[in-house]
């Protein structure tokens, strides 16, 4: 993982909207978030995260065979930031692509570097999920501007030696008819940039909370059984159950509904806010370095987000 310096606080933000650290905390759980500097980027934190991931799995960059990228806060629309990762590492010629799925991309692109070595066609792939979401909040929205982070997380994918480790299952969905619950509007081809477009405020992210905080528990809740299932396994097996950062009466629903054992789940985001895409990777690194995570641990990976998308992934440690 990678995180800017800067610590923001509630007590900061009371400064900027008309808002309070109990109002925060009571509704997200979030004390505090990792907010990027003005001329920092995405690739400032990706970049490194890679790095660290490479290192600690033992990998030269040279012999990485697929870099994906999950985010919507890029560097730059195009070129992706796959790319710059790819440069960076030296995975000379491999294929890199960024992958849209919002707070759910790095389970996206979990599952699709682990189908990449199932299917022979790489041998080491690194999945970062990154964001740089506080440059696109509106920060006159209370709603919004309390809840968001920035940062990166990587891994490295590798076939295993031994059939019972590694990702032993996903499953992944979709639903496009609710979009609008979470987007930015515009800078795309729909609402290009202009200054019309900027003076509405459409470069910023808006959300209808309560619609997706009630869509989020219930999916979370079903993709993770339906994970887990596929795997011959049920949540009391569950060692560490790693949900995405982005509410805490979130979290606290969905292991309640799932009932996976007590002391399992882990928490974050009241000190880093949901940083979309980074989220699980962070939480993971976290725990992995922490010597938390045990080898054989069956650990349950699950996240929703915009499109409106949701998925899950059962890991063998």
């Amino acid at each position: 993982m990678a995180v800017p310096e800067r610590v923001v606080t509630n007590a900061d933000l009371e400064k900027l909207v008309d808002t309070t650290d109990e109002w925060i905390v009571t509704r997200t759980g979030i004390r505090e978030r990792r907010m990027a500097a003005p001329d920092e980027a995405l690739t400032d934190f990706a970049l490194p995260a890679a790095d660290r991931a490479l290192e600690m799995a033992g990998v030269a960059g040279t012999d990485v065979d697929l870099v994906i990228c999950a985010t919507v806060s890029p560097d730059r629309i195009f070129p992706a930031t796959s790319c710059a990762v790819q440069d960076h590492i030296g995975a000379l010629d491999a294929p890199a692509f960024d992958l849209s799925a919002a707070c759910t991309g790095f389970i996206y692109g979990v599952a699709l570097g682990a189908q990449f070595i199932e299917a022979g066609r790489a041998r080491n792939v690194v999945v970062v999920g990154g964001e740089m979401l506080t440059k696109i909040v509106d920060w006159t929205d209370r709603a919004t501007c309390v809840l968001f982070g920035d940062g990166a997380g990587a891994v490295v994918l590798q076939a295993a030696a031994e059939d019972d480790r590694g990702v032993m299952g996903y499953a992944l969905h979709a639903d496009g008819s609710l979009g609008d619950l979470i987007e930015r509007p515009g800078g795309g081809s729909r609402a290009p940039i202009s200054h019309e477009m900027i003076d509405a405020g459409q470069h910023h992210i808006t959300m209808r909370g309560n619609e997706t905080f009630k869509k989020a528990v219930r999916r979370l809740a079903e993709v993770s059984e339906e994970a887990l299932a596929g795997c011959g396994l049920e949540p009391l097996d569950v060692d560490w159950f790693i949900p995405h950062q982005a509410n805490r009466r979130i979290i606290d629903a969905v292991g309640q509904r799932l009932a996976v054992p007590e002391g399992s789940t882990y928490v974050n985001v009241d000190r880093y806010g949901n940083t979309s895409a980074a989220s699980v990777p962070i939480a993971l690194d976290e725990l992995n370095r922490a010597g938390r995570i045990q080898p054989g641990q069956t650990v349950l990976m699950t996240a929703f987000g915009s499109g409106l998308t949701w998925a899950s992934a059962v890991v063998k440690w």
